[in-house]
């Protein structure tokens, strides 16, 4: 039996890679679904192209660090994933250094 799993796409750029692994989920390659998009950028190109696929696409502030979220940030981040029961989050382009408390909250 196949499992299909739901991802949770973290991105901060054009969201090229965020294409190839729809793409890819199109094609029957994957064995997933993209249940959310998260941007630490609010125009971010990965924004755009998840909701031109009608992918749930959310743009959530960073706080105040420039390289990390802060904990108020990163506990937005975690609550969105968790509300769209991803299975694993996928780092396509995210910019930002994730921290032990998000880890793990998805350890697989």
């Amino acid at each position: 039996m196949n499992q299909t799993f739901r991802l949770g796409v973290l991105g901060s750029g054009k969201g090229s890679n965020f294409v190839a692994i729809a793409d890819a989920i199109a094609a029957g390659q994957v064995p997933a679904q993209i249940a959310l998009v998260i941007s630490d950028v609010p125009d971010a190109g990965i924004l755009h192209h998840a909701r031109n696929r009608n992918i749930p696409a959310l743009y959530i502030p960073p706080g105040r660090f420039r390289t990390k979220l802060d904990d108020e940030a990163e506990q937005r981040y975690i609550a969105a994933l968790k509300e769209a029961r991803v299975d694993l989050v996928v780092l396509a382009g995210f910019m930002r250094i994730l921290k032990q408390r998000f880890l793990v909250c998805f350890p697989e």
